[in-house]
């Protein structure tokens, strides 16, 4: 396998799991997308997630001891600029308040990655979700033709270089998470080599919705990536941290949300949990966000690194082909069924 677009071409999804619903077009929330209120979406619950100042010297200890004891972190004095966060949002706002006839054009297809569609692992749950995606891998050209056919060149040079930024910030977080496990960069030889990695830039859009206390925004579910950079201005996003139950991840004005995927889980011999997080409709009005995942090349080798002496590792080694095809085939237990 040399990309992961062929990993999920095997695991191609029906065309129902792909299609959002025409949000425009509802004014109450339809059966299939109405969750039990028993899942709880109310909690209120605002959680004390670690700020991290990239700049400080600490950082690399600071970084680590949030992804073992949260999963998850925000950082700050990150060096992407503030008025870009704000282009992609802007451009991400003008896609999702196209027509939907027009957004349809740009539809992802059964088996591919990229594109406007649900998220992929809607195909897993028996409701569908308040949400509506457009998936990046390197130029989004193609599609961007199919959505303006006389005037896409923007939005593809703001997407472009919004991925080049976040894929800068992620090698320094990546940096500082192996000075933490202790771990050899001669281990990661991949880490640094531009456009080496396998890397995807998300936006979402959580359209503004009649009933929020019977909808979700994303279901819960841990990321396949080594963590998952993440801006938002609104909130919604909750992750689940045990002993606590569910609570929000509070935005930070120019701060970046970073939580732990499976893949550094298995990295890190389990020391960093891959946080389970998901989204609710909160707020009154439309939320927008932007995610950028970031994992290894699809053939690399994940092994559990900087195990002390005698530490036994807790997964065997899988390549990141392999396991993200073990998680589009069953979302619960890709995790297990590696676990030695």
């Amino acid at each position: 396998m040399s990309t992961l677009s062929e990993v999920y071409a095997q695991y191609p999804l029906k065309v129902d799991d792909i299609i959002p619903l025409d949000f425009d077009s509802v004014v109450t929330v339809p059966d299939s997308h109405a969750w039990p209120i028993s899942d709880g979406f109310e909690s209120n619950d605002w959680l004390s997630i670690p700020t991290i100042d990239l700049k400080d010297p600490d950082a690399a200890k600071l970084i680590g001891h949030a992804c073992e004891t949260w999963g998850v972190f925000q950082v700050v004095n990150h060096d992407i600029p503030l008025n870009l966060l704000d282009e992609v949002e802007s451009e991400a706002r003008q896609l999702f308040s196209l027509p939907t006839t027009q957004k349809l054009k740009a539809l992802r297809s059964p088996g591919g990655v990229t594109g406007y569609g649900l998220a992929r692992i809607s195909s897993f749950f028996n409701k569908f979700m308040w949400h509506e995606g457009f998936t990046i891998i390197g130029s989004p050209l193609d599609h961007a033709r199919e959505l303006w056919p006389n005037d896409y060149q923007k939005f593809c040079d703001i997407m472009v270089d919004g991925q080049k930024k976040m894929e800068e910030l992620a090698i320094t977080i990546m940096h500082n998470i192996l000075e933490y496990l202790a771990v050899s960069e001669e281990e990661m030889k991949w880490l640094g080599s531009p456009e080496v990695a396998s890397t995807a830039l998300q936006l979402n859009s959580y359209p503004l919705c009649p009933d929020p206390n019977r909808a979700i925004g994303l279901a819960p579910h841990t990321d396949n990536s080594l963590f998952t950079i993440l801006h938002q201005r609104i909130s919604g996003l909750q992750i689940f941290k045990e002993g606590v139950g569910w609570g929000f991840v509070q935005p930070v004005t120019g701060a970046l949300v970073v939580n732990v995927g499976d893949l550094l889980h298995i990295l890190s011999n389990a020391r960093f949990p891959s946080v389970v997080h998901r989204v609710v409709m909160k707020e009154a009005k439309q939320r927008f966000s932007v995610a950028f995942f970031y994992s290894p090349p699809a053939d690399f080798n994940l092994d559990p690194l900087g195990l002390s002496f005698g530490q036994i590792p807790l997964y065997r080694s899988v390549t990141v082909a392999e396991y993200f095809g073990r998680k589009a085939k069953d979302l619960e237990k890709a995790l297990a069924s590696i676990r030695i």
